[in-house]
């Protein structure tokens, strides 16, 4: 017999709803709307997890399930300046002069931005934005895989984009992920997308992984690798405690900035 579920208060209600609503809601931003404290917003969504009606992830609650991500807008709003202190840390690491494949997502786009600075990059991407944001420095050389756009985000999926990426072998493959998994199993939410990461991981010296600290335990429906294939991971907070031991086991280069 399924355990019985206690009714809703109004102010659970209230997040599940603007949960729906958003994709996303971080635990502080549900603080200042209902008026009351960060720890009694972690109560009700630890709460409202158990009981299936919304998913709990580091720092906030998405609703349940797998299948879909947080729309791209919302994303671009989320955790913004811990993804822009996460970019600045990958600008750092990246010398003038490199070859890079760079991936779909709102935390690539401000590694993007992050790297304007640097000298004499070539660029490999399936993102229009980033196209945008790298093609204007004129000692860039920025190329685009042919594909399929997707107007959602102006990223570019399909098997053309496969073979184009499969063409280059890149100093430094930079990709975003939807969730790692506490065994390391890098999880999507687009088969699409997820290939042409495969590929990039497939055809990089070496690969960087950057994450915002919501992405760990988080759920989505499609494998993408392992964390073990990373080289480096360039997160805001130290990872939860399973995913550590894997870093330090597989010797990986772990990067929180300061």
């Amino acid at each position: 017999m399924a355990p019985r579920q206690s009714p809703m208060n109004h102010r659970q209600e209230k997040i599940v709803q603007l949960v729906r609503e958003t994709g996303f809601a971080t635990v502080e931003e549900m603080a200042r709307v209902f008026n009351v404290t960060p720890q009694t917003i972690r109560r009700d969504i630890n709460t409202l997890d158990r009981e299936g009606k919304i998913a709990r992830y580091h720092g906030g609650a998405a609703p349940s399930g797998s299948a879909e991500n947080v729309a791209y807008t919302r994303r671009q709003t989320l955790l913004r300046e811990e993804k822009k202190e996460i970019a600045k840390a990958v600008a750092d690491l990246v010398p003038d002069n490199s070859s890079l494949f760079i991936n779909i997502g709102t935390t690539t786009e401000q590694v993007a931005r992050a790297l304007i600075r640097h000298h004499k990059l070539k660029v490999i991407t399936n993102n229009l934005n980033i196209a945008a944001i790298m093609g204007r420095k004129e000692d860039f050389q920025v190329m685009v895989s042919g594909g399929i756009v997707r107007a959602r985000d102006n990223g570019i999926t399909g098997d053309s984009a496969i073979q184009f990426i499969r063409q280059f072998k890149a100093d430094i493959g930079i990709i975003g992920i939807s969730g790692i998994d506490e065994d390391g199993t890098l999880l999507d939410f687009d088969f699409m997308e997820v290939n042409v990461a495969r590929a990039i991981i497939d055809n990089a010296r070496k690969v960087f992984l950057v994450a915002d600290h919501s992405k760990f335990r988080r759920n989505a429906m499609v494998k993408l690798g392992n964390l073990s294939e990373i080289h480096t991971l360039i997160t805001d907070q130290p990872p939860p405690g399973p995913v550590m031991d894997l870093i330090k086991q597989e010797g990986i280069n772990l990067v929180i900035p300061q």
